[in-house]
């Protein structure tokens, strides 16, 4: 089931590079910052995505979130998504959590729920629930 909103992030997308041209897979990196956990954020991340044939995209991800206290929770998961018009590209998916971090360790039992998109600009736009 579909819980509160963990968290809200936007951002640009850095490098994005080909990694296999038969089948499409391409590689991206890019950084955002916003609202995690309550918190405000910023984080780095890249993902690997590969077309399938019929033509919706799978993905898979590592990245980091960075507190203004010096406190970080590193995350990865997975996707799958679209192009849609001019260029953008949507993605849904799962996201799990890990930090060291005393306040923050109630986070490493958490699984969210995610919304990406990336417009054609490189704008992210990020929207994550928890998965109860």
């Amino acid at each position: 089931m579909l819980g509160e909103l963990l968290g809200e992030t936007r951002g640009k997308r850095i490098v994005r590079r080909v990694l296999s041209s038969e089948p499409l897979k391409v590689e991206v990196s890019f950084e955002d910052g916003g609202k995690m956990f309550g918190i405000d954020v910023n984080a780095f991340w890249t993902y690997w995505s590969s077309a399938e044939p019929d033509g919706t995209l799978y993905g898979e991800g590592k990245g980091a979130y960075l507190t203004g206290d010096g406190e970080m929770v590193a995350c990865k998961g997975s996707g799958v998504g679209k192009l849609t018009k001019a260029g953008a590209v949507n993605y849904r998916g799962i996201l799990y959590y890990r930090t060291a971090s005393e306040n923050l360790r109630w986070v490493n039992t958490l699984c969210g729920i995610f919304e990406f998109e990336v417009d054609a600009a490189g704008n992210t736009h990020t929207k994550v629930w928890e998965w109860k």
